[in-house]
């Protein structure tokens, strides 16, 4: 089965064309490597691009990073080669399917049933590579919760801002930043509420897409923060730079995270009989119940992802 909270706070988009960067990539501390056979591959360069994934992919040296490859999307004539080569040559050593331009569920529908024949022909686990939703239009946007849903290999739903901005006539050239004249709150905060919630509503990780000024590293961290404070799990990097920013930026604080593992050690005591079975109780100045339980279940599920340990541990008060 797929696998839809393997931690995405830094997705790595790679040329497929590039054998340099490729390599280079295996040694970088993202959480995601996804070689792009779309826009960061010219057309000429596909066919060969395809085939050099394959084999970076079966070399192996990934570590514990999510393997993924972004396909051309469906209106293009790369697609259906781009699916087949891929899965076929390295499915055993593939985690997901990128999809750009999603713009209906049908879409995902159709890219579910190639793998699955893919899978069933060249013997591989039947449902075991996740599919990836890249959202880049009005359309899609408005089918978000039917694209959520579509397979049950869906695992992320990805904000594309270029294309989105495009296709809605956004007065803006800067990628990520505020259009002139809109200078009142937060332009992309209807997307991406609207991507959160689809996401959220189907158990699936909300990833927003990439901040081209690469070497604007404050940048970056301003904009990934916004969508981090709303609760996305991930941001894409364009340039090795950015990961060590989208993996700050997509991790608690370690205070925060400390707290949240206090908050669940001090609740799991006083709900039990030793702790005298109770509901709702003070641990220091904050009082604590169900929902502080289920807030904490969060930073404390991504702190873990990360890899973070603990500062301080809460212990009961002696009788």
């Amino acid at each position: 089965m797929v696998d839809q909270q393997r931690p995405r706070r830094s997705c790595l988009a790679v040329p497929g064309s590039s054998q340099k960067m490729i390599d280079k990539a295996r040694t970088l501390p993202a959480d995601q490597v996804f070689l792009d056979l779309e826009d960061a591959c010219a057309p000429l360069a596909k066919p060969d691009a395809r085939k050099t994934i394959v084999a970076s992919l079966n070399e192996g040296g990934w570590g514990n990073k999510a393997r993924v490859v972004r396909v051309n999307d469906w209106t293009t004539e790369w697609t259906y080669r781009d699916v087949t080569e891929v899965v076929e040559g390295a499915g055993a050593n593939l985690d997901c399917i990128m999809l750009p331009k999603v713009q209906t569920p049908e879409q995902i529908v159709a890219l579910d049933f190639l793998i699955t024949q893919i899978e069933k022909t060249m013997g591989y686990e039947v449902g075991k590579i996740g599919i990836e939703a890249q959202i880049e239009n009005a359309l899609g946007l408005n089918n978000v919760n039917a694209i959520a849903t579509a397979s049950p290999r869906v695992e992320t739903i990805i904000f594309g801002p270029a294309d989105f901005m495009a296709s809605i006539n956004m007065k803006s050239l800067v990628v990520g930043e505020q259009p002139p004249g809109y200078d009142v709150g937060d332009a992309y905060h209807y997307i991406l509420m609207r991507i959160l919630m689809a996401a959220r509503a189907h158990d699936k990780q909300a990833i927003d897409g990439p901040y081209l000024q690469i070497r604007d590293v404050d940048g970056y961290k301003r904009v990934a923060g916004r969508s981090a404070a709303l609760g996305f799990d991930g941001k894409w990097v364009l340039h090795p730079g950015q990961i060590d920013a989208a993996n700050e930026v997509f991790s608690p604080k370690q205070d925060d995270y400390d707290h949240a593992e206090n908050i669940l050690d001090a609740y799991e005591y006083y709900t039990s009989e030793a702790g005298g079975k109770r509901g709702a109780v003070m641990l220091g100045d904050e009082m604590i119940d169900e929902a502080s339980r289920k807030m904490a279940l969060v930073i404390s599920g991504k702190g873990r992802a990360a890899g973070m340990s603990r500062s301080n541990v809460w212990t009961p008060p002696e009788d």
